[in-house]
Parts: structure tokens; sequence; C-alpha cells
């Protein structure tokens, strides 16, 4: 891109260009240095550079980004970076959009602020908005990703946002709050827990809370739910919640009773297919759910991004993606698997009265 500009703004004269860097008028120098993981250690060696521009920042590791800050700080020196946003946790979206920095300047910027916007790619924006309205906000408009290509409930949390049901949302002092687990490992590698709290009141199923975390034994989980307030919650585990913790020897279930929870009846073991009949039983209730928006929202983001595997030389699903998204999504399942709809009350059925019989007098 930069060779292209060169040569359309007629400058080429002034720069030469070699095969792996740009020499500027001023004696500059203009380098590209590849920032993953296993190459980024060799950025150390950059010191005496005065900016650094990092292109797709999205992709920028922690560790590449703690190594390029320290690096690029001669006096004056710039670090420069440009990225459409994916999710919050991202290193460089963190850094600059959750931290901010004092000496940071942030400028979020889309099509409407390009003066020499194409028509072509006018184009390709409204045929966007039209055929793919679930992934237009974040290539568009600068949103993050609530959707992956194949996602399982995109259109669905799209509905629930476009019909109000995601708000701030009340529990119901009288009837009771339920949380349902994907149960995780305590190892750093392991599986994340994911939990989400829940209400049923009538036909409308509450989301009020949402709690994921890696590597942490269960007693951070029984903190994390009283420092929330569900002291009272009843915990609903999968059926796997029966079977004994590794560690400690014990069953998940008497784990959570010693901690003063009550529990459910285990969610059942529905056999094969298990995952795409938790999938069907969300898509079901996905209609009746209302989602606390501030205090669900990394659970929403991983429904957004609960997708299927796709086959790519086939164009074939291979069922669902085990990732970071599967386990809010599973433990959504469970919930939408206990859900028991109400039973509707019988209407009482107005009939006529019965015509009346009488004697018709005539002249």
């Amino acid at each position: 891109m930069i060779e292209s500009k060169i040569q359309k703004l007629g400058v080429g004269a002034h720069f030469q260009v070699l095969h792996d860097r740009i020499v500027t008028p001023g004696d500059g120098l203009i380098i590209f240095q590849g920032m993953q993981d296993s190459t980024a250690e060799s950025i150390k060696s950059l010191e005496g550079f005065d900016i650094a521009w990092v292109e797709e920042a999205q992709t920028l590791s922690a560790r590449s980004l703690s190594l390029l800050r320290p690096t690029i700080r001669k006096e004056g020196s710039e670090l420069w970076a440009n990225w459409n946003p994916r999710r919050k946790k991202d290193a460089i979206d963190d850094f600059l959009r959750q931290k901010k920095p004092d000496n940071a300047v942030v400028v979020k910027a889309n099509w409407r602020d390009n003066p020499w916007f194409p028509a072509v790619l006018e184009e390709e924006r409204r045929l966007d908005l039209q055929l793919y309205p679930e992934r237009y906000a974040h290539v568009w408009e600068g949103e993050y990703a609530k959707a992956f290509e194949g996602a399982y409930f995109a259109r669905h949390l799209e509905q629930a946002r476009q019909e109000g049901r995601i708000c701030r949302v009340a529990v119901d002092p009288i009837l009771p709050v339920k949380a349902f687990l994907d149960i995780g490992g305590a190892g750093h590698s392991s599986d994340a827990m994911a939990i989400w709290i829940a209400q049923f009141v009538g036909r409308e199923i509450r989301l009020l809370d949402y709690v994921e975390g890696v590597g942490q034994p269960l007693a951070y989980y029984a903190h994390e739910l009283r420092r929330r307030g569900w002291n009272d919650v009843i915990v609903y585990l999968p059926h796997d919640g029966v079977a004994t913790n590794n560690i400690t020897g014990k069953r998940y279930i008497d784990h959570w009773t010693e901690a003063g929870f009550d529990c459910g009846i285990p969610i059942k073991n529905t056999g094969a297919g298990a995952a795409m009949m938790r999938i069907e039983a969300a898509r079901r209730v996905f209609p009746r759910c209302w989602f606390n928006d501030s205090t669900t929202e990394a659970g929403r983001d991983a429904l957004g991004y609960y997708h299927e595997r796709q086959d790519e030389k086939r164009s074939i699903g291979l069922g669902p993606e085990h990732d970071w998204s599967s386990h809010a999504a599973d433990a959504f399942g469970y919930m939408a698997i206990a859900y028991e709809e109400p039973p509707v009350n019988p209407r009482r059925i107005r009939r006529p009265p019965p015509p009346r019989i009488g004697t018709h007098w005539s002249d």
C-alpha cells in the first residue's frame, strides 16, 4: 500500500524502494516487522525508530503489545494503530478503549468520515445491510463483532435487540432464581466455567447475570455468586455434575451443597447429538428471553459468536465449533432444556343465551 501511494502521488524519485525496506528523504527508513508471538522478540532491536504503525491491530497479542510499547520510546516517538474492533478483550482494544491511557488519542472513523468513499463501496455497504444485517454493524460501523459466519444465535440476538428485550431487567422477589452451569476445569489450560443466572416468570425467561472464568476453583464461583447478590440461587448442573472432581475426589454437586447452595436435579444427558439438541432448545425459547443489558454482555457476545464448523472445500457443516464461545452457549442450552412452559389456563367459553321461545301474534 505504501509503495502504491508513493507512485500515485508521483514522488517515486524521492524514495528508494528496496526488497525489505523503503529509504525516504532525509535519511529516513521504513521497514516491515512481523509481530507474531514467535517473532515479536526481534522488535527489541528497533529502539531507535520514531514511529511504529500497527496495521490490523486487532490481531496483535498482549505479549507483542507489551514488547512493542517499551521499545518505541525515543523522545517524541509515537505508536499508531488502526483496527476494526472485534472484542473488548483484544489487546489493543483493551489498552486504548477500555483502560484509556491519558497520553493516547483514539478516533473512531468509518465510511461516513471518508470524503472519497467510492460508489462501488457504497453499493457493497447497502448490499451487506440488506443481506447480512447481523454482521453489518461490525463490518461497516466499527462495532464489536456480535456475530460469526454461521452463528447459531446471531439473528435471534438481533431480533431481541430490535424488540427491546436487551434492557434493564428486574428480579421477581417471589419466584426462585436459578444458575445454569457448564462445568470447566481448574487448570490454566482448562475449559471455561460458564454460569447463566435466570428466572422463569410466567412465559418470560429473564437472563439476569452471566459469570465466566478460566482455571478457577469452585470456591471462586461460589464467592462470585454471593458477591453479586445471588445468595439464594438454585444451582443446576449438567449431567456430569454428579461426576467426581479429579482434584478433590468429590462430586461437583456435593461441593455446591457444602458451599451452602441448593441444587436442582442435574440436567439429563440427551445422548448423541446433545449439542444440537441444546441449540434447538435455545432457538425455541429465544423469543421469550429478556437480557439484563449491563450484566449479560459477555454472555451475549459468546452467544453471538457460537457457530458451526465448516468444511470450506465441500461447503458442509461439521457441527458446533468448540471454542471460547461454546461454554456460554452450552450453559444457555442447558437452561433452555430445563425450561418448562407453564400450562395454559383454559379460557372460559362464553356461550350465547338460548333463544327465547314465544308466540307470535298477528292481526
